[in-house]
């Protein structure tokens, strides 16, 4: 399974998960726990899309020694806030870096942080008012950033 299609399955499976929460009422505690829920997985999803689409890009321009070292290394990679994810794609080419600093600016770059700080968030226990409709708007524009990080790593 290539990069491109790992993400792809992901992103059908969060999907998937997103219908599933229109189906489970009104409560507002339950939405809004649903909700956390929902932004842990998108910043998950965004984590895991980057480091497969950089190893696809990695698996068909580089010896097997790199791939595996590589590997190792961007398993490693957390935190995928705008600046990192810039940083970490921008280490494979520099125009890169640039195309991906003019394109995470506004609603993209926002997104990108804010669900990933929410996600620190609720991890560390503390509690964050966020709601399905924020997490979804969050999640329309990770999945724009992961499409043009998937066209940047694997031009069609």
């Amino acid at each position: 399974m290539t990069g491109r299609q790992k993400v792809t399955s992901e992103r059908q499976r969060l999907d998937a998960t997103f219908t599933r929460a229109v189906g489970i009422g009104t409560d507002p505690e339950l939405l809004s726990d649903f909700a956390r829920y929902l932004c842990v997985l998108v910043a998950g999803f965004l984590e895991q899309a980057v480091i497969e689409l950089l190893l696809e890009h990695v698996r068909k321009h580089a010896a097997p020694s790199v791939l595996r070292n590589l590997d190792a290394s961007l398993r490693k990679f957390t935190t995928a806030n705008a600046k990192r994810i810039q940083q970490i794609v921008g280490s494979f080419d520099p125009d890169w870096r640039e195309d991906l600093g003019q394109y995470l600016v506004d609603e993209r770059k926002a997104a990108v942080d804010s669900v990933v700080n929410l996600r620190h968030t609720i991890a560390h226990g503390r509690y964050v008012g966020v709601t399905l409709a924020g997490v979804k708007a969050y999640y329309g524009h990770v999945t724009d950033v992961v499409n043009h990080i998937a066209d940047l790593c694997d031009p069609a």
